[in-house]
């Protein structure tokens, strides 16, 4: 079962817009019904938490499980690059361009990876001279908005963060605090919070992802590390002003892949395709002139029912990229786009050796990896 992204009511892309809304910001709309009429806000983004591994075991996270957690829906592709883009512009993909973990860019005969901002296979491809960031996403971020109005706006993330071509393009217009620690990110938090009249806080934390990619979500890992980012949460909690508010949310959920198809080694789902990108459990299939109908017909067959194979105009037209999509960001979707229902996906042993290894996956619209938590603390 697919999970269609609630733009507009109930996803990712509308947490900042309700924020704003609650500090005041002319023009900004509560899309989530939030109400929180508060001079300071602090978000946390835990990367890698999905609502259903948070509510299975409340006790694994007492404090956001107390805060009863309300599910809301990430943007489609569920990866990070897509879903801190629909966050920090407040639009889902179809208007802010970022369509998945690796897609193509039109005018270049490689993909494009923007959470590093270079082309996939090339380490040394800085694009951001380039691509330059601010036009390749020249929407307004929400931290923008924010200051726009008076308020101080501050970010609170890991140092190589800072400046890179992802942030330039999705978050940027704030304050930057590197953090360096579990009390540095509280510290830097707490100082950032206090800052003029009126405050917004972004802080991220992506260790819980890191564990669920490499050990699997069903790990003991996972689920130490899972507290360890409750224990974040409850720390920023106490160091909030009086009056202020703390929403905690994600990036997307995970699944534990236990069986994989290899391009690499699968000859048939290498025929008529030019270039292979998504990741395992989302992919976008760029054929050869011509070869579109056959190459879907081979990967559904291959793939089997387990799979959903659906032509660039299909998936727009199903609404998973946003209610619309502006004609140049459709260029760079696949011409087919694979998403897997159960637990498997589909890798490239020989080109994506890293990615093809790890345990946890997400990119698909099932419900552990679309839907994510918002928890609200007001102090």
């Amino acid at each position: 079962m697919f999970v269609a992204p609630r733009y507009g009511t109930g996803s990712l892309a509308d947490v900042f817009p309700s924020v704003l809304a609650g500090l005041g910001v002319p023009g900004e709309e509560d899309r989530l019904g939030l109400g929180l009429n508060a001079d300071r806000v602090c978000v946390l983004l835990v990367d890698g938490l999905g609502y259903q591994d948070l509510v299975a075991d409340p006790t694994a996270a007492p404090f956001l499980s107390g805060l009863e957690p309300v599910r809301l829906t990430a943007g489609f592709p569920t990866t990070t690059a897509t879903s801190l883009a629909s966050l920090g512009v407040g639009v889902p993909p179809g208007e802010h361009g970022i369509v998945g973990y690796l897609f193509h860019v039109p005018g270049y005969d490689r993909l494009f990876t923007p959470l590093s901002w270079r082309l996939h296979g090339v380490p040394k491809s800085d694009l951001r001279k380039e691509l330059i960031p601010a036009q390749f996403q020249p929407r307004p971020t929400v931290f923008q908005r924010a200051v726009a109005d008076g308020i101080a706006v501050a970010q609170v993330s890991p140092r190589d963060q800072a400046g890179s071509g992802l942030t330039e393009a999705v978050l940027r217009g704030c304050r930057f605090l590197p953090q360096l620690s579990f009390g540095d990110l509280v510290a830097g938090v707490s100082e950032a919070l206090r800052a003029g009249p009126r405050s917004l806080v972004y802080t991220y934390h992506g260790d819980l992802d890191l564990t669920g990619h490499v050990r699997g979500p069903s790990s003991r890992a996972w689920e130490l590390e899972l507290a360890n980012a409750d224990r974040l949460a409850a720390a920023l909690a106490a160091e909030l002003p009086p009056g202020a508010a703390l929403l905690v949310t994600a990036d997307h959920g995970m699944v534990q892949m236990d069986e994989s198809i290899d391009f690499d080694t699968t000859p048939v789902l290498r025929e008529g395709v030019r270039a292979l990108g998504g990741e395992a459990r989302a992919r976008h299939v760029y054929t050869v002139p011509g070869a579109e109908s056959d190459v879907a017909a081979a990967w559904q067959a291959t793939l089997g029912p387990d799979f959903e194979v659906l032509g660039k105009e299909e998936t727009v037209a199903r609404g998973w990229f946003g209610p619309t999509v502006d004609p140049a960001i459709a260029q760079r979707i696949g011409d087919l786009v694979v998403l897997a229902r159960g637990r498997r996906g589909v890798i490239r042993s020989g080109v994506e050796p890293l990615q093809s290894s790890l345990v946890g996956q997400h990119g698909s619209l099932t419900p552990a990896e679309v839907e994510v938590p918002l928890c609200v603390f007001r102090a």
